[in-house]
């Protein structure tokens, strides 16, 4: 990768040694003979490459990394969004793709342990560094201590990012940090921080990069949710591995040839899905097309979930469903094939236009007379069409603790305060779901989260005000849709899959008949 001689394209003019030129702040030489810097900071050596041979470009794959991490921050984007466009941007073969996707979700997971580590290597708090120099550190302090590249190709590569995108004066900052992170590995820099540390919580948010309030959330969800408290940290570390792309085929509309064949596997927790290696999905055609999509297996089961169970009559023709919180489409998709299967139509309602859009978008693949498209406020729809549906998935906005692997960012932007904020909303879009479905219809009362202020805690709320509702057993729903028969998701009557267990998000699903 290394090219010497090559400027970036706002590297001209900036001296090798920043704004001393070739001595120090007292006047002496910071070159010895051969024309190599010394470096700065307690062990003041050479530098190993004279000025002719650093690398003053960017990398295209680190650069990819840095424009995520850069997006994430100041854009307050989502990293599974952007990251495919500035693959797209750069022309990334698929080794190269593969890189970039692995430094820039890498460096986004595991930031609150490599702010720990550079905030031992930096001689002043963190909040202080520009924000780009920051990133910078971040994705040089995975690439060190995290992914297999040498030392020296890590220091070179993103002290040359440095140069091409940030300037000369910064990448000297930079290039003395991660030589001191060198200094130790992962788990001698971990002891390091944790020499002193007696609490368990905190020494899990250090070793397995995660905020101490979600770590608490999510043994507390163990718990409440029929799990041993002892697995925290195999769902810990589940966060934190790179998760396998799901695919799934629209019943009666796609098929998994072609992924097949581009060496996806099939899957063994529900029909029609495929785990692949990832790679540019977008060259497939069936993707292209939308017969074949992108979604976690566990949302895949809970919409076949909510479509599976028995409602008591010879056949579902005729059906109406509602997806009442649709936006981006992916779960009504997959309801949308399968209502045309058996003869039922869905109702596809997003509040917001723009995510109205995506919605037929994601839906264009399915016989147009099988859908339709409803943009507004979902908790209005129980009003304006009381007892009309069959079958409602309400899918509410939540925290995204179960996507945390996919998400890479959320754990270090989600608080406490988004549950609080985020409660009063989900009870009144199953209150809206439970007034639109029809007597002797099913309500999915589904998230994204394990989190029991937003699972057991809002169901248990809606049931207790109301005397014409009844649980059904979500477990053996699941059971009767996946490919084992035998998930063991269910605790009582309601059911949450794990990403250590199941190796999906952790949706959790409960099912509400209203009483004929």
């Amino acid at each position: 990768m290394n090219e010497s001689g090559r400027r970036g394209p706002n590297n001209s003019g900036n001296r090798d040694g920043g704004g001393h030129g070739n001595r120090g702040p007292r006047g002496e030489s910071i070159r010895n003979a051969q024309g190599r810097e010394r470096n700065r900071g307690p062990q003041r050596g050479f530098s190993t490459n004279a000025p002719s041979q650093r690398t003053r470009r960017a990398d295209p794959a680190r650069l990819v990394a840095f424009e995520v991490l850069r997006a994430v921050a100041s854009e307050d984007a989502y990293a599974n969004l952007v990251l495919p466009s500035r693959i797209r941007h750069h022309h990334l073969d698929k080794r190269d793709a593969g890189f970039a996707t692995e430094l820039s979700y890498g460096a986004l997971r595991g930031q609150g342990m490599y702010d720990a580590v550079l905030a031992e290597c930096v001689d002043r708090p963190l909040a202080q560094l520009d924000p780009a120099v920051l990133d910078a550190l971040r994705l040089g302090a995975h690439q060190l201590l995290a992914m297999r590249v040498p030392a020296h190709a890590a220091l070179d590569q993103t002290v040359g990012l440095a140069r091409a995108v940030i300037g000369a004066g910064p990448s000297s900052l930079i290039n003395a940090v991660l030589r001191k992170v060198t200094a130790k590995t992962l788990p001698e820099w971990l002891d390091h921080l944790l020499e002193n540390e007696t609490d368990e919580t905190r020494i899990a948010s250090v070793r397995h990069a995660h905020p101490e309030w979600i770590v608490r959330a999510l043994r507390q969800s163990l718990v409440m949710h029929g799990r041993p408290a002892s697995e925290i940290t195999e769902l810990l570390e589940a966060d934190n591995a790179a998760p396998v792309v799901n695919l799934v085929a629209l019943p009666g509309i796609g098929n998994l040839d072609e992924a097949l064949e581009s060496g996806a596997t099939p899957g063994e927790l529900v029909i029609d899905s495929a785990l692949s290696s990832g790679g540019d999905l977008g060259r497939m055609s069936s993707i292209r097309e939308g017969t074949t999509r992108v979604q976690d297996v566990g949302s895949q089961l809970v919409a076949r979930a909510v479509a599976g169970v028995d409602l008591g009559q010879s056949a579902k023709d005729g059906e109406k469903w509602l997806d009442l919180c649709a936006g981006p489409g992916g779960k009504a998709a997959l309801l949308a094939a399968l209502a045309h299967q058996e003869g039922a139509t869905l109702l596809a309602n997003e509040p917001a236009e723009h995510r109205a859009k995506l919605v037929s978008q994601a839906l264009s693949a399915v016989p147009a007379d099988a859908w339709t498209v409803r943009v507004g406020d979902g908790r209005d729809v129980g009003k304006e069409q009381p007892e009309t549906f069959d079958r409602v998935l309400v899918d509410v906005p939540c925290s995204g603790l179960g996507a945390l692997r996919r998400r890479p960012e959320s754990r270090w932007r989600r608080t406490p305060k988004d549950l609080a904020d985020l409660g009063p909303l989900q009870r009144e879009l199953l209150n809206s779901a439970i007034d639109a479905v029809k007597p002797g219809g099913v309500v999915a009362y589904v998230t994204c989260s394990p989190h029991p202020a937003e699972t057991t805690a809002v169901v248990s709320d809606v049931l207790r005000k109301r005397d014409d509702l009844e649980q059904i057993d979500s477990g053996a729903a699941l059971d009767a849709v996946s490919l084992s028969g035998n998930l063991g998701a269910g605790h009582g009557l309601t059911a949450q899959l794990w990403p250590h267990v199941h190796q999906t998000d952790a949706m959790f699903l409960a099912l509400i008949r209203k009483k004929p």
